[in-house]
């Protein structure tokens, strides 16, 4: 993996000091209060490309299929995404990860698509994508080849692919780190973000670093989101452990650019439901990217249920912009909060632990004056009550309860 510079990583310390961005293993950061409304938030330069205002979503296929997919099984997701509703709700993205090109590159240096997998190319897979109000995604790698070893990367080769995915109607590119010969990282990925500044203007560009050298305190200028972990499994520790790592980043997260902790494990089986619905408040209440990562031609109504639940969504999608973070932590019972706007808040009481617990959330930790009087709209139960000061709910082991705040 590439290493930065001493200068570029004296320039990292140096930006995350001035965000206020914790440091690692601190449990909680100050109270919400302490970040009042968007405009005081600490934010970074955003790309201004257009894209991004709220975090994307849509479908990924690496966490279910890895290299096992074909232009058939990506249409077919497609149709699913219009059929179940999921579009409509938002899911706009059909993103095609790793192993979808040949090998090599043709006699004039471009990529070329699989003729096994992709005969049809990725241009009548992205027309027939954009026939359905959908936007089609691609994925290489700022190195020499890609994670898989099947393809081609685009190191040295941005201006090439670019103008080929552009002209092919690609609309999203995630970029990959592997095999990048121990070459500067923030060059590489810069020369990627010029690229598309130049050839791709509607390409939403998603930098997949995986947090080694702290992109979020140099990828804001260059796209529209930033990786700040290694790869999600389906599995409670490695989807908590994500959570965790993304959390320290809150503050350089906005409108044009969002911290990525990686995609939804939500309906793959390694999780119990509550797990999953864990999983996606989280994402949600940390306005992370909400990329499904199952197969939704067959997946469960379990899976459906919690992946299109809008009032959640809504807090993911919300127009303020601010990521929301852990303001509580005890024995692995926590509190999560964010603001909305109309000085809402959304709060997560989550408990990490292997038993039922009640968990209070206070005011004073979600920015809220100590004897507000709000309602209280339970996000998964849909239903709404009142409360003053606090609020407390006995929570499943790994299960979680997601509220809206609105004062009175």
């Amino acid at each position: 993996m590439a290493r930065a510079s001493l200068l570029f990583a004296l320039l990292a310390v140096a930006a995350t000091a001035v965000a206020g961005a914790r440091a690692p293993g601190t449990a909680t950061g100050p109270p919400l209060a302490a970040y009042g409304n968007a405009s005081s938030v600490v934010r970074r330069r955003a790309v201004e490309n257009g894209l991004g205002r709220t975090p994307q979503m849509g479908w990924n296929s690496w966490n279910h299929f890895a290299c096992r997919i074909n232009e058939e099984i990506i249409r077919e997701t497609a149709d699913a995404l219009i059929n179940t509703g999921l579009a409509k709700l938002g899911y706009k993205y059909v993103n095609i990860d790793d192993c979808w090109a040949e090998p090599n590159r043709d006699y004039q240096g471009n990529m070329v698509p699989h003729r096994q997998t992709f005969p049809s190319g990725i241009k009548a897979l992205a027309d027939y994508v954009h026939a359905k109000g959908l936007k089609l995604g691609v994925y290489s790698d700022a190195g020499t080849q890609t994670c898989s070893l099947r393809m081609p990367g685009s190191l040295d080769h941005e201006e090439q692919d670019v103008k080929t995915f552009s002209s092919w109607g690609v609309d999203y590119l995630k970029y990959d780190n592997c095999n990048n010969g121990g070459r500067n990282v923030v060059e590489r990925y810069t020369k990627m973000s010029n690229a598309i500044r130049k050839h791709g203007k509607n390409i939403f560009f998603s930098l997949c670093e995986w947090g080694d050298n702290n992109p979020a305190t140099w990828a804001g200028g260059m796209g529209n989101s930033w990786r700040t972990t290694g790869d999600i499994a389906d599995n409670w520790n490695s989807m908590t452990s994500r959570a965790d790592q993304n959390d320290r980043w809150a503050s350089y997260a906005g409108p044009g650019g969002w911290n990525d902790p990686d995609m939804l494990e939500v309906g793959n089986g390694g999780m119990t439901e509550a797990e999953y619905r864990s999983h996606f408040s989280i994402w949600a209440l940390a306005k992370a990217p909400l990329l499904i990562g199952c197969d939704v031609r067959s997946m469960s109504q379990a899976t459906k249920d919690i992946i299109s639940n809008s009032e959640v969504i809504a807090v993911n999608q919300g127009n303020l912009g601010v990521q929301g973070k852990k303001v509580q932590s005890s024995n692995g019972l926590e509190v999560w909060a964010g603001p909305l706007t109309g000085n809402r808040k959304a709060v997560v009481l989550w408990n990490r632990q292997g038993y039922q617990a009640t968990i209070t959330a206070y005011w004073s930790s979600v920015g809220l004056p100590a004897s507000a009087a709000v309602t209280v709209r339970d996000l998964w139960a849909h239903s709404s009550s009142s409360a003053q000061g606090q609020i407390s709910a006995s929570v499943a082991p790994h299960d979680c309860k997601m509220y809206i705040l609105t004062p009175k």
